[in-house]
């Protein structure tokens, strides 16, 4: 397992988010797209990120999945 596959994952359709830690499930795309290879990252940084990567259009709607 490549460890840049861990982290955080975005799903800008359902606007959710994922934490992966574990090998035993990565999502794929094109729905979700990985974020971050951090996987302490809290909802609130996940969100500026993913509105700075213009990701989503309200980020304040992610949540976890």
């Amino acid at each position: 397992m490549e460890q840049e596959k861990f982290g955080i994952y975005v799903n800008p359709k359902e606007s959710k988010v994922v934490r992966v830690n574990s090998p035993y499930w990565i999502p794929s795309g094109p729905d979700w797209v990985h974020l971050t290879p951090d996987v302490n990252m809290t909802l609130l940084k996940i969100r500026e990120l993913a509105a700075e990567k213009k990701l989503v259009d309200d980020p304040d709607k992610l949540l976890w999945g």
